[in-house]
């Protein structure tokens, strides 16, 4: 079983390929501190190459880069950072599920600079904030994330990284399928519906995945 917070997952590579967020932001992210503790945590390696961003921290990127899509600055993302941080007593407050309930006005309040004048305007900033954190699943009683869905693949057919399957490659959310499982396939020449009968889903569901990585490959 994969430790969320002590495992490496991934290499800084591989996260900010699947997080589509560029290699020199992230590793900036990987070396910046706020409230004493990494901005994106990141553990040790036995050997050059291994993975080192365990699955919390691909969870921090994620969110991150979320607030980078919301128009913060970095001096804001490191005051969002520190403020929920000692808000919540934990070095991962960016990633508690607190911040998807109770959690949200604190971290409006305490980090969102002038987007919180939001709240006064036409979109609440509440549902601004929760249009990202709802790509991030806890399991019922865990106040910390299991699972990320991947943006950048369709809502209809879910893909998610998730550490207790596919060894941190995406998967199919429905039945833990890795992605790559897929397109190999694919690209060796089966058909989208031998596919689908293969691994149990609509050809529907295989077309839209195998459009979705090509459309991120060119």
């Amino acid at each position: 079983m994969i430790d969320r917070f002590t495992d490496g997952l991934l290499t800084p590579s591989e996260t900010s390929s699947y997080l589509q967020i560029p290699h020199s932001t992230l590793h900036s992210w990987l070396r910046g501190k706020a409230a004493g503790a990494p901005l994106v945590h990141r553990v040790g390696q036995e050997r050059p190459g291994q993975p080192s961003v365990p699955f919390v921290a691909v969870a921090e990127a994620y969110v991150l880069r979320s607030l980078r899509d919301l128009g913060l600055r970095m001096s804001e993302i490191r005051e969002s950072a520190e403020a929920v941080r000692a808000a919540f007593d934990t070095p991962y407050g960016l990633v508690s599920k607190r911040i998807a309930t109770d959690g949200v006005d604190i971290f409006v309040e305490h980090g969102l600079g002038d987007l919180r004048r939001a709240r006064d305007g036409q979109a609440p900033l509440h549902e601004v904030v929760s249009r990202y954190l709802r790509y991030l699943s806890w399991d019922a009683g865990d106040d910390f994330p299991s699972s990320l869905q991947l943006r950048q693949y369709p809502d209809a057919v879910p893909v998610v990284i998730d550490p207790r399957f596919g060894h941190g490659l995406p998967v199919i959310e429905a039945n833990r399928v890795p992605v790559k499982a897929l397109t190999d396939l694919w690209e060796a020449g089966e058909t989208v519906e031998d596919i689908a009968y293969e691994y149990e889903m609509e050809p529907e569901q295989v077309e839209l995945i195998c459009r979705a990585v090509v459309r991120l490959a060119a």
